[in-house]
């Protein structure tokens, strides 16, 4: 009730804004309130899937109520159009108007997409957003996805995510060497770096994996989504902390050819309706994880285990020289770091002080 009266608002309010509104797009087309567009949105998601897939559908809902009907968006799942790590590929070339992902599937091709998504021991979901509009970080997107013909925007935010669901107990780092474990982006390296063998998969390819022996661990996201998968059901160990994804942005790349097609009315709602999508997910993990965590314990066994402090440090050692080390195999990428980095030197003293300070108190 709550949603439908949040988006009934909004739409009120998109609605409002397209008041004496006449414009034309690029090519000199004249647009009245009257034209309509029908988009396509491309994710890397499994159709349907709790908060990821979900929160496309919400998306798209919201920009077709904003619009007061003027776009329309028919939203498909990873592999009804496109696979999940070819989302970025279909937008670039305008088989589709937006592309529902994480910037981090693109790495191969734009090396300074990790950052985008997450860096590991790096920005909270609330610094990382605060970096993106106060601190830069929006500018270098928009700039490492200019060439692609895209216009990037931050679409959701997972929180901190778990350490993963591994076959055997990690005791120490010798017990991470050789292990096949699903891992995407720069946490793949620093494993990679220590002795795992890190495998990328999409999503909907896990389960099996982990059933038939292809990887050893999995991480995805959290106990939402993992509850979601099964994983419990082919992992007995469940790790925490999630040192590789503090705190992980999703995002909604747009068409920049098909953007500029739309009045500045409608640009303005798209965006924007793109920082809705981005508070509304991170308010559902935090909502649902522990939930979802509580079934995984209690009514499956699932054995919740927290890394040794040795294996995290020698983690957090090995970050920091991956991270450094794939920024400087860009300019890009470099110029991208040096932002987050000097953003995250200058919030962290402020968390530590105050949202630290009193999770410390609260746990007394």
């Amino acid at each position: 009730m709550q949603r439908r009266k949040l988006l009934a608002g909004l739409a009120a309010l998109g609605a409002a804004g397209l008041a004496g509104c006449q414009s034309h797009c690029d090519e000199g087309v004249t647009l009245d309130r009257e034209t309509v567009f029908n988009w396509k949105m491309v994710t890397a998601w499994p159709k349907n899937f709790p908060g990821l897939g979900t929160g496309a559908n919400d998306l798209a809902q919201l920009i077709e109520q904003m619009s007061g009907g003027r776009i329309k968006i028919s939203v498909f799942g990873a592999g009804e159009l496109v696979g999940p790590f070819e989302v970025f590929d279909a937008v670039s070339q305008g088989q589709a108007e937006l592309g529902h992902a994480t910037a981090y599937y693109w790495k191969g091709k734009l090396p300074s997409a990790d950052f985008f998504t997450v860096v590991p021991m790096g920005l909270t979901a609330e610094e990382m957003n605060s970096w993106l509009y106060y601190g830069g970080g929006m500018a270098l997107w928009e700039e490492a996805y200019k060439p692609f013909g895209l216009i990037p925007n931050a679409a959701g935010n997972t929180g901190t995510q778990m350490g993963g669901w591994f076959n055997r107990e990690i005791n120490s780092l010798a017990d991470l060497r050789g292990l096949k474990i699903r891992m995407p982006g720069l946490g793949a390296e620093v494993y990679e770096k220590v002795g795992a063998v890190p495998i990328n998969l999409p999503g909907s390819e896990l389960f099996q994996a982990m059933q038939t022996g292809l990887i050893d661990a999995v991480e995805f996201v959290g106990p939402y989504n993992d509850l979601a998968f099964g994983f419990h059901r082919v992992a007995k160990y469940y790790y925490t902390p999630g040192w590789q994804e503090p705190g992980s942005a999703l995002e909604c790349m747009i068409n920049e050819k098909a953007f500029n097609q739309l009045t500045p009315d409608l640009q303005s709602i798209v965006r924007n309706a793109m920082k809705v999508a981005n508070l509304t997910m991170l308010s559902e993990y935090t909502a649902r994880n522990q939930q979802a965590l509580n079934t995984l314990i209690n009514q499956h066994n699932v054995q919740l285990r927290t890394f040794p402090q040795d294996v995290l440090l020698q983690l957090k050692q090995a970050s920091a020289e991956v991270v450094e080390a794939a920024a400087a195999r860009d300019p890009l990428a470099k110029k991208v770091w040096a932002s987050q980095k000097a953003f995250r030197d200058q919030v962290a003293p402020w968390t530590a002080q105050s949202l630290q300070a009193f999770l410390d108190l609260r746990r007394l």
